[in-house]
């Protein structure tokens, strides 16, 4: 699923393919841009900015998108057959004279003026593979609401771009703490080594094919999507519950002997708090 290497890795393909080169061809699949035409403009550079992408284009202008769940870019030679999904799958379109990038199943495509990208983006707190990274401040972040549930701060993006589910789970196995332990209960000196940790886990990662936390060929991850199998480091059976992010229930892998803390009792209802802005 798209996290933050994930994206980064999309914006550097359509960066390469597109940077530098005018659009030959402008097709936004989406009712409020199907008259916007982006055609004679030149792709100035395409970022991404936690799990957002931004692809600038000359004029001031911003083609912005979220892969969120199911969205994804791909990048297609001339002639080359598209392969991303079926044709009512596609959202967007841009084309040079020897690439196209095509969007599939994008549930957030945006076009605005480059001057006010802090409209999609601005919410977000300091991005994990970004050039604003800033782990103190990421760290206040997280502990500004100390009774949040660790997992559920750890996906809200205002508090550090990049986490998904994915590393979410990861990351409270590798700090010893189960995903619905009260942020600020997680000892001090593991909470000071957090940040650090989340950024070198995605900047392991932003040049993998394969997403890996365990640095083990064939078990790439510690807890996300094992249960019911063994825990690598312990043996006793991986569980798995559902945990909200603000937003929705999403499911959440820990070890009951490796990570202490509160768990969810089985059945029990949804533990997240409802907030009422953006996570993503």
């Amino acid at each position: 699923m798209p996290e933050g290497d994930t994206v980064w890795q999309a914006a550097r393909r359509l960066h390469d393919a597109l940077a530098g080169k005018v659009l030959t061809r402008s097709d936004l699949r989406v009712p409020k841009y199907a008259t916007a035409d982006l055609t004679g403009r030149t792709v100035l550079d395409v970022t991404a900015r936690g799990k957002h992408l931004l692809t600038r284009v000359e004029g001031g202008l911003t083609l912005h998108s979220h892969l969120r769940m199911d969205g994804s870019w791909k990048v297609y030679a001339q002639g080359e057959r598209w392969t991303g999904g079926p044709a009512h799958q596609i959202r967007a379109i841009l084309g040079t004279d020897d690439r196209t990038a095509v969007g599939y199943r994008l549930p957030v495509l945006d076009l605005l003026r480059t001057a006010d990208e802090q409209r999609a983006v601005g919410h977000l707190g300091p991005d994990l593979l970004g050039p604003d990274w800033d782990p103190d401040q990421a760290l206040a972040n997280l502990l500004s609401d100390p009774a949040r549930p660790l997992g559920e701060a750890l996906l809200d993006q205002r508090n550090l771009a990049g986490i998904g589910n994915v590393y979410k789970s990861e990351l409270c196995f590798l700090l010893g703490a189960t995903p619905w332990l009260p942020v600020g209960a997680l000892p001090a000196d593991r909470a000071a080594k957090l940040p650090a940790l989340a950024r070198r886990l995605l900047e392991a990662n932003r040049d993998r094919p394969v997403r890996s936390t365990t640095g083990r060929r064939g078990q790439d991850l510690f807890v996300y999507g094992r249960a019911p199998r063994p825990c690598l480091r312990c043996g006793t059976s991986v569980r798995a519950a559902d945990q909200g992010d603000g937003s929705r229930e999403r499911p959440t892998y820990w070890c009951p002997t490796c990570q202490t803390g509160p768990t969810p009792p089985p059945g029990s209802p949804p533990t997240h708090r409802i907030r009422p802005h953006p996570t993503n």
